[in-house]
């Protein structure tokens, strides 16, 4: 695909928290920048006068831009750091230093220490992070520290040390901090118990500990020790809204490649992340034009044999949804749970953006390919012979049965073709009968297509359950086209789609793009028939408040408003005016009855 205008590729951004990277004309890269809102955030770079001169020019060589998703804003954060220490853009100034981001370790030895680093040594010690702020780390020791007495010393606590005496206990015992291994108080079992513990709530999974506090809580509050209390309750609190992690960042995970597919009719899209020392360095997604009806399996095995081969990736081990054969030196791992499942995740995520972002841009560019997509989609989701290129869907209002009315609304190639919508006043249905009068409105509609040989629709969309479309069928029925047009109601609960005969419902998925036109067809359907039931309450409201006048009937009352507009102004003009045009007679008596 052509690079588009920079206007299109801003307008089809995502509303997600996320990093953009802008480049020039020759596709280095400028700028890395994160994001809380993708879309809000690169529209800002264009659409203000720079106070700075460096921005000014930033902006004026921009060619393209590229993004990955992600879930959140410290995530996006954490991997606008990796991205930049990485590529080191030329107009990224701030963040070129070697600054990391704060890690907690437990330290692989007897008696485990716990703390907080910035360098990642590979000695077998666990760390957990990074963390965006060192007052997170601060307090999540803190609260450890405070629940479990954990050793601070850096003493080598080997069992002949201990046994022979080397160590004496320091005033961290006898402040309650510490159980005094360094003399054998304190099992090295014990110890490994709390370190257990402690791990569980690094990964988030603190409900035991939480509860721990929340016992600690109530029993100093029942032992009247009210302030201690409200320092465990802050505590409790600040656990509470913590997340421990980012899905970008696993110290576990290191130079792997993860891969993902999502595919339609017509194309392809794999996402590819790069993962060095747990953190994504690189994302790029590849766009397939389907030739044949080929599998996902053998689209994704080529696209990771040119994706790898295109960024020299010696990576020994992949992530993959599913099995692909690939080269034997490689492994490969379908991730089902953890850490390895979730980065997965977020490369599906970023095919699917991918996807929908192509969809906006070729919505903009190439309309009519836009259309043979959704048509050719809603045929295969509603399971339909034929495309439904013209739909008309049917709705009926009534307020306890008054005044009751349908709405018949038509789309043409998906958008609404308002030329061809009707009103109809329910005839032959006394009081509020939803069913008979949608049988009504059916029969109506089609018996006069059929009579001035007008084209038929090749979908109906009932506004309603079973009852309604059976109904409806009733009238096809009578009409002999039943068979002949497709039709389906939609329940408006849990948006179940029905078919004839079918007592199952059909749940599309609720960012379908199918089901997202039949709600509008509902929608529309709805609007347009409240309107009229609207309009017709009101003139019956109107008509009411002049009939009820003695002497005043239908043909005076319309005279009336025909002159005068409103009621308001027939109650505020003089005898004379309104003598004009019902008589002196009639004229007082209207003057009288409002003035009572």
């Amino acid at each position: 695909m052509p690079q588009l205008p920079l206007k299109i590729q801003i307008s089809t951004l995502p509303n997600s928290p996320g990093v953009y990277q802008f480049y020039d004309e020759a596709d280095t890269i400028l700028y890395v920048g994160k994001a809380k809102n993708l879309k809000k955030r690169v529209s800002s770079y264009f659409n203000k006068n720079h106070e700075y001169g460096k921005t000014r020019i930033l902006v004026k060589k921009i060619r393209s831009i590229k993004h990955i998703v992600v879930s959140t804003e410290s995530d996006a954060l954490l991997l606008e750091s990796n991205l930049i220490k990485k590529y080191r853009p030329r107009y990224n100034v701030l963040l070129k230093d070697d600054k990391s981001y704060p890690w907690i370790c437990i330290k692989k030895e007897r008696f485990p220490r716990i703390f907080p680093t910035r360098k990642l040594i590979k000695d077998g010690s666990e760390y957990f992070g990074p963390y965006t702020s060192m007052y997170t780390v601060k307090t999540l020791l803190e609260l450890i520290r405070n629940v479990y007495p954990l050793r601070t010393c850096n003493y080598d606590l080997s069992e002949e040390k201990i046994k022979s005496g080397k160590y004496k206990l320091c005033l961290e015992y006898h402040l309650g901090n510490c159980l005094g291994p360094c003399e054998g108080l304190q099992s090295s079992s014990d110890y490994d118990k709390q370190i257990d513990e402690i791990r569980s709530i690094l990964k988030g999974n603190f409900k035991s500990s939480l509860q721990s506090f929340k016992n600690q809580m109530k029993l100093l509050a029942d032992d009247m020790l009210f302030e201690e209390a409200q320092q465990i309750k802050d505590k409790i609190a600040v656990l509470e809204n913590y997340q421990s992690k980012t899905t970008i960042v696993n110290p576990k995970i290191n130079n792997v490649d993860v891969f993902s597919i999502i595919a339609d009719d017509s194309f392809a899209y794999v996402n590819f992340l790069q993962i060095s020392l747990g953190a994504i360095i690189r994302s790029h997604t590849m766009e397939i034009k389907k030739k044949l009806e080929e599998k996902d399996e053998d689209l994704l095995q080529l696209a990771i044999f040119e994706i790898r081969q295109r960024f020299n990736s010696e990576s020994k081990e992949i992530y993959l949804p599913f099995k692909v054969v690939v080269e034997p030196h490689i492994k490969v791992t379908v991730p089902k749970l953890g850490d390895k499942r979730k980065i997965l995740d977020l490369s599906i995520r970023n095919a699917k953006y991918f996807r929908q972002e192509r969809f906006n841009q070729i919505k903009i560019v190439d309309p009519e390919r836009h259309t043979n997509r959704i048509m050719a989609q809603m045929q295969k989701d509603i399971r339909l012979s034929t495309e439904p290129r013209h739909i008309e869907c049917f709705d009926n209002s009534n307020i306890q049965g008054s005044n009751p009315v349908a709405a018949c609304v038509v789309f043409k190639n998906g958008k609404p073709s308002k030329k061809e919508y009707r009103h109809y006043n329910i005839k032959t249905v006394v009081g509020p009968d939803d069913f008979a009068s949608m049988e009504e409105v059916v029969y109506r509609r089609y018996k006069r297509l059929l009579d001035e040989t007008q084209p038929l629709p090749q979908l109906i969309v009932i506004d309603g359950g079973k009852g309604q479309l059976s109904s409806a069928l009733k009238s096809l029925d009578i009409l002999g086209l039943r068979g002949k047009i497709a039709i389906i109601g939609i329940a408006k609960r849990l948006e179940e789609i029905y078919f004839p005969e079918d007592p199952i419902p059909l749940y599309l998925d609720k960012k379908s793009e199918s089901l997202k036109i039949i709600q509008q067809l509902r929608n529309e359907a709805h609007r347009f028939g409240i309107t009229l039931h609207r309009n017709k309450r009101s003139k019956a409201a109107i008509n009411s408040t002049l009939e009820n006048i003695n002497g005043v009937g239908e043909k005076t009352a319309r005279d009336l408003l025909k002159k005068f507009k409103s009621v308001k102004r027939i109650k505020e003009a003089s005898i004379e005016d309104i003598a004009q045009v019902v008589g002196i007679s009639k004229a007082k008596k209207i003057v009288e009855t409002f003035r009572k």
